[in-house]
């Protein structure tokens, strides 16, 4: 994650947010943010939800399907929302979804399978 950062961390009623001020490195060659960096800020977002849900008990990322709903300039904030909308004793399931200035620009579904401690 150290390469995907600076990260951006904010306690919020009922959760978390997490956040990526886009920067010259996130682009891809069309000068906007490299869907790659915005999954891998989406996938750590979800990550770590599940990761709290669970009281800290590690899990991995079996599924994450997403889609693209606008594209992000330099300069812009990503902010991650995530939350859990189902568990299972092995699995859990989640919601995400990446704003800049609140409009939608991803927005993901995932499966998290739940590890042995």
């Amino acid at each position: 994650m150290g390469l995907a950062g600076p990260l951006w961390t904010r306690r919020e009623e009922g959760g978390w947010a997490y956040g990526l001020q886009v920067q010259r490195q996130h682009l891809n060659p069309a000068g906007v943010l490299h869907g790659g960096a915005l999954l891998t800020l989406v996938d750590h977002a979800l990550s770590t939800v599940a990761w709290q849900a669970l009281q800290r008990q590690p899990c991995l990322t079996l599924q994450l399907d997403s889609q693209f709903l606008a594209s992000v300039a330099e300069g812009g904030f990503v902010v991650v929302r995530a939350r859990v909308t189902q568990r299972t004793r092995s699995l859990l399931f989640l919601q995400g979804l990446a704003t800049v200035e609140e409009a939608p620009v991803l927005q993901a579904q995932a499966i998290m399978k739940v590890q042995p401690p």
